[in-house]
């Protein structure tokens, strides 16, 4: 018999069926045993008559938690039944897996007059078992939520005539800055885990390709323990040819944003606002734009903030954050573009106007860098000069490759698919991934 997932088990009223998931719950009285099943699109009732059902006894009594089993009965409405208005009668349960008991508390579980309250497991003690944590509904809902944004997104792209490519990850030399990457025995050489696609999204504009896109994982070896931070994550990048300015490259991510969010919006919007206490906010386009010293002006006349004078050409994470409530303030906005950044902060291949300033951005959404972008340099001569000057010139040899028989002046930028997630349910980013990668963690 095919199994049917519980949420079209409605569909079968009056039908024997077949459902398979974990015991959520179960109470097992002398006359009557109740399971609560789930899977990952919902929850059923399971009753048991056990006058009808004696050969069932010995199977309820082992039953525990989080055990595993299959159902075949006949699935009845009620109006009686809180859970979905429908139960499942068994003819049959065959225990796949029984779970012994669980070494995390999921959930903080409060006291009753039989019973102590229960505090939840750490967030690193949760990550140990992170396969156990990630059956609740909250958990599930995270990555439910992260597969319609990422393919809101990818879908835009390729109704724009966006191709998807899958860059190395093994690379021979040290990417963009030479310093945060890993270090790898490659045979008989040094190999390195990339800091993200950079070079070889570049080099597919050179191919030709003219748009590209990539899904994939990008690591960065930081020490950083925060609460945004993470050693591997999965990257959302895209580059795109014949611009005329970063600021197409503004529009086409403020668009993509907007759209995706709206997809999130209206398929998961309730549940979000439900489980995790968060308006899923469809910004207007185009988002609010400020040149960095600008909005050191703002948010010193507004919060009194003003950054150590080495500090200025860059955006530190205090104004990150205070952004935030400067944008909501001014534009009612929670996406804020920041522009005009000092070159020693930028990389060698952003391209600079005539008076060397970076054609580039920093995206800001709740306070929280999620990008940089810009136009790149395509010119052969003016891009090793700038690698030159960041002493690079060397290690990126095999990159000014690309530049030297031809290529479209092009821009694009990077998003981290976690951060995303992170910001958009208000979560940890060790909650926001499926397993979290930190300075120390490695496993599971």
């Amino acid at each position: 018999m095919e199994r049917t997932y519980i949420k079209d088990a409605k569909d079968n009223a009056g039908k024997k069926i077949k459902v398979q998931g974990f015991v959520e719950n179960i109470r097992n009285g002398k006359a009557m045993a109740f399971i609560v099943l789930k899977d990952i699109t919902g929850k059923l009732q399971i009753t048991v008559e056990k006058e009808k059902h004696p050969e069932m006894t010995e199977i309820l009594d082992a039953l525990t938690g989080d055990s595993v089993i299959t159902v075949v009965g006949c699935l009845e409405l009620s109006e009686y039944v809180k859970m979905g208005g429908m139960e499942l009668y068994p003819d049959e349960i065959v225990v796949e897996s029984i779970a012994d008991a669980l070494p995390i508390a999921r959930k903080e579980i409060p006291a009753t007059k039989k019973k102590q309250a229960v505090e939840r497991s750490s967030i690193d003690q949760r990550i140990d078992y992170r396969w156990i944590d990630l059956r609740t509904d909250e958990n599930q809902m995270i990555f439910k939520v992260q597969t319609v944004l990422v393919n809101a997104m990818r879908q835009f792209l390729l109704d724009r005539n966006f191709l998807e490519i899958h860059t190395p990850k093994l690379i021979g030399t040290a990417s963009e800055s030479g310093a945060d990457v890993f270090e790898l025995k490659y045979f008989d050489r040094a190999a390195y885990l990339a800091q993200s696609p950079q070079f070889y999204k570049q080099m597919a504009m050179a191919s030709g390709f003219e748009r590209i896109f990539e899904v994939g994982p990008v690591f960065r070896a930081e020490k950083s323990y925060t609460s945004k931070h993470t050693t591997e994550f999965t990257g959302f990048d895209l580059e795109f040819s014949y611009i005329d300015s970063y600021r197409d490259v503004m529009k086409i991510e403020a668009d993509i944003l907007a759209y995706a969010l709206g997809v999130v919006k209206e398929k998961y919007g309730e549940e979000i606002k439900e489980m995790f206490g968060i308006e899923v906010v469809v910004p207007e386009t185009p988002f609010p734009v400020i040149t960095l010293a600008e909005l050191y002006e703002e948010l010193e006349k507004e919060f009194g903030y003003k950054p150590d004078e080495s500090e200025k050409g860059d955006l530190t994470t205090d104004a990150e954050r205070l952004s935030f409530d400067w944008v909501q303030k001014k534009y009612g906005h929670e996406f804020l573009f920041v522009t005009d950044y000092n070159a020693e902060k930028r990389a060698f291949y952003h391209m600079r106007d005539e008076n060397g300033v970076p054609q580039g951005y920093d995206l800001i959404w709740r306070g929280v860098e999620i990008t940089t972008g810009a136009q790149r340099e395509h010119r052969y001569e003016i891009l090793k000069k700038q690698a030159q000057e960041k002493g690079l010139d060397e290690d990126v040899k095999f990159y000014l490759e690309f530049f030297k028989y031809g290529c479209p002046p092009h821009g694009g930028f990077g998003l981290g698919v976690d951060r995303l997630t992170m910001l958009l349910l208000g979560l940890h980013i060790k909650d926001a991934m499926f397993i979290f990668r930190g300075p120390n963690r490695l496993n599971p």
